[in-house]
């Protein structure tokens, strides 16, 4: 018997005719739920039930949006230990420290970042010219649909995480499409915020849940008019498919795609400690079997003994290290592939590790492939085919200006790291290659692997394409990520007691506004 979804406020069966079961990757078994694949009915009443609680809440106050953020953090807390357990079944992501420990607290500061910021009110960017009474303001922008990735069952869930945060910290009522390699943690998470909606007095429909859709419906969705926007996280593929049909229909799509997060490693940063550094890129490399979209996948090198002796050195490491569990098996069939494209590509594998469990898990071995300078020029596009899990392509240079042309064929990318002497010996190096850099990655980092994302106001969590659709976005960050799903709303001559508390004369709000081009709290005279 499958598995009800929430729509328009209560939870019901579905009509679908197919259904599906998540596998626990460490076991290789399906597990015992079975989860609707919802027919394109389901996905309109969702679509209408969304619409009209947004005819309901598009007037109300930030702190409406708070009161339901907070809420739902809350209870995400309560029931912590089986959100927790349940996402370790489903993905194979060990309780502690990942989930318990660091990814179920970030997904509840998360939401009560995007609380405090619907309440504060200065993410809208209030902006009030007073002699021309020329006056605007980000407001909400209409229902959001929702794709969550596999990777982060709890942290970028459809229904719990960083996109689903800011949307409705802007004002929106959140349409979820859930991913199938943890359905019934997205169930968990569905339930506490539907619980909190209640309990906050938001409309039927402001959260709903269906699990999966087929291909088609899925870019119908992205492209109705009763879609205001979407956030979508996953496969480069498939993203680009929903990117055609809400491009198609005018409607804006945050796309979430691929990212191999180039690394250089300069010289004299070999010579002074390079033991470290490969401590440092194994660690971040095969950290959750590689499965981050911050994974350092291609490393830049110069020519080298040192070079020669680093890649050794971490080679060794790979050896040496248990492979992790991939979130599913066809993730593990997608690595392989990634390996296979690399390799045809002229890449070599210098080192792998054992997987004597392989087939009872899902996993593979840990893959540290080689290729020349040449070959990547010969080979840009292949050579930068994303692997996704625990493998990584080192690529070496003959000389700097080689390296300038290598860093001229990189796609855009989420980050870029260089790893430089902390004397200053390669500061010459870094000078000539970091603003070729800077113009293909989102973040730009020195001296630190590129895994860790925090959450706070400065991140940028995006890139040039094929890192994101867009490089004016950010994923993580509150609060640019909210102006995502807001709309900029101006008003030309309205008198004050009819415009949106935002910019009328007295800040009741105390949001920081720009009058007049200076920043202040204070109301207009």
């Amino acid at each position: 018997m499958n598995q009800q979804i929430l729509l328009n406020g209560q939870w019901q069966p579905s009509q679908g005719q197919k259904s599906f079961r998540a596998m626990n990757p460490a076991t290789r078994q399906p597990l015992d739920e079975d989860y609707p694949v919802s027919p394109w009915s389901e996905v309109d009443a969702a679509l209408t039930a969304a619409a009209a609680a947004f005819e309901t809440v598009r007037d109300w106050p930030g702190e409406r949006f708070a009161a339901f953020l907070d809420a739902f953090a809350a209870g995400i807390e309560a029931n912590a230990a089986a959100i927790v357990a349940m996402a370790n079944l489903e993905t194979g992501l060990p309780v502690e420290p990942r989930l318990k420990n660091v990814e179920l607290p970030r997904t509840v500061s998360q939401l009560r970042q995007a609380a405090a910021a619907a309440r504060e009110g200065s993410w809208a960017l209030a902006t009030i010219d007073v002699k021309p009474n020329i006056r605007s303001v980000f407001g909400s922008i209409g229902p959001v649909a929702v794709f969550g990735p596999n990777n982060f069952p709890c942290a970028f869930n459809s229904i719990a995480g960083g996109d689903f945060a800011a949307a409705v910290a802007a004002g929106n009522p959140v349409l979820a499409k859930g991913h199938s390699s943890h359905p019934a943690t997205t169930r968990l998470f569905a339930e506490a915020a539907q619980a909190a909606a209640e309990a906050t007095g938001m409309p039927p429909g402001f959260v709903q849940l269906i699990y999966r859709t087929s291909h088609e419906d899925g870019a119908r969705l992205v492209s109705d008019a009763r879609i205001a926007a979407t956030g979508y996280t996953g496969s480069r593929s498939a993203g680009l498919v929903l990117k055609e049909a809400a491009d198609k229909a005018g409607k804006p799509i945050y796309l979430e795609l691929s990212s191999i997060n180039p690394v250089y490693i300069l010289p004299g940063a070999l010579d002074e400690r390079l033991e470290g550094i490969a401590d440092e890129f194994s660690a971040s490399s095969l950290m959750g079997a590689g499965q981050f979209c911050t994974n350092p996948g291609l490393v830049l090198l110069l020519a080298g003994r040192t070079t020669d002796a680093f890649i050794d050195a971490v080679g060794a490491r790979f050896a040496k290290a248990r492979p992790g569990t991939l979130l599913s098996a066809a993730v593990e069939q997608s690595l392989r592939a990634g390996i296979d494209t690399l390799r045809k590509a002229g890449a070599s594998v210098v080192s792998s590790s054992e997987a004597e469990d392989a087939g009872s898990r899902c996993c593979h071995p840990n893959t540290l492939l080689l290729a020349d300078g040449q070959a990547f020029l010969n080979h840009p596009h292949e050579l930068q085919a994303e692997a996704f899990g625990n493998a990584a392509l080192f690529v070496v240079a003959t000389d700097i200006d080689q390296l300038l042309a290598i860093t001229r064929c990189l796609e855009g990318n989420l980050t870029g790291c260089l790893y430089t002497h902390t004397t200053g010996k390669d500061d010459a190096l870094y000078d000539r290659i970091e603003p070729e850099l800077r113009q293909r990655v989102g973040r730009l980092l020195n001296d630190k692997m590129p895994t860790g994302v925090a959450v706070s106001p400065a991140m940028n969590h995006g890139g040039p394409y094929p890192a994101t659709g867009h490089s004016g976005f950010t994923a993580v960050g509150i609060p640019a990520s909210l102006r995502r799903f807001a709309m900029l709303q101006c008003y030309d001559g309205v008198r004050s007691a009819r415009l949106p508390p935002l910019l009328q004369d007295q800040n009741t709000t105390g949001a920081w506004r720009l009058i007049d081009g200076a920043w202040t709290q204070a109301s207009i005279a």
